[in-house]
């Protein structure tokens, strides 16, 4: 009796695979379905499911025709650090690409999160997060524009964000996240160089100064397959 009488197929097609990403280094070429198909012994579609769970994981990603062994994911820490801190604390070289930066109406929805009256004056900045080069995240923020309309002469939107915030004098004091997985939008799909069949992790914060003040409100799309976050808890 065969190891594919005793286990399923696509398990052990799955730890054969496992195997073999142990003996590539990053940016190396993944054997192509149907070398892999013929060496297991099994279909295509089998194989085709395996290596599919693992470029969800962030394990390897598609490159042009061709499949290669992906760096590790960046792990960014759940805390008030930030983008720019977080990428920097693993030795990743963190960037910016501008979408959007304009001026809107609060409606009902931001305005309470905001802690704001009602058709208030807010910034919205959207920017793709990047790492190393790598599309990670999209990152909306909203800010009032009565405590940091001077942002649109004096800030930098390529730069950290949270550096200018702290550079005009106010201290950030908590945070509350919520985060869940979600599948993207066209347009977010393709401002992350993705499919919108990968599955993301969705976040939004809300972020107050010492005094309890509203800073910001953010909502960022992360790649599932690049981030991952990691949070300290104590008692």
């Amino acid at each position: 009796m065969t190891s594919l009488d005793r286990e399923p197929k696509s398990y052990v097609v799955r730890q054969g695979l496992e195997h073999i990403l142990l003996e590539l280094e990053v940016g190396d070429t993944v054997p192509p379905e149907r070398e892999l198909a013929a060496r297991f012994e099994v279909s295509r579609e089998t194989v085709r499911q395996a290596l599919h769970e693992l470029l969800v994981e962030g394990r390897i990603e598609r490159r042009g025709r061709g499949t290669v062994v992906s760096r590790p994911k960046l792990t960014q820490p759940l805390s008030l650090r930030s983008y720019t801190e977080g990428a920097l604390l693993y030795g990743r070289v963190p960037s910016r690409v501008v979408v959007t930066w304009e001026d809107l109406v609060a409606d009902d929805t931001l305005a309470t999160d905001l802690a704001l009256p009602p058709k208030s004056p807010v910034m919205h900045l959207e920017r793709v997060l990047l790492a190393d080069g790598e599309r990670i995240g999209l990152e909306s923020t909203y800010l009032p524009k009565s405590r940091f309309g001077d942002f649109r002469q004096t800030f930098d939107p390529t730069t950290s964000l949270y550096a200018a915030i702290r550079a005009s004098g106010v201290e950030f004091g908590e945070a509350t996240e919520r985060i869940e997985t979600v599948l993207a939008s066209p347009r977010e799909a393709a401002l992350l160089e993705s499919t919108t069949a990968m599955p993301m992790l969705l976040m939004h914060r809300k972020t107050l100064d010492t005094n309890g003040v509203s800073i910001e409100c953010i909502r960022s799309l992360y790649r599932g397959d690049r981030i991952a976050f990691v949070a300290t808890l104590t008692r």
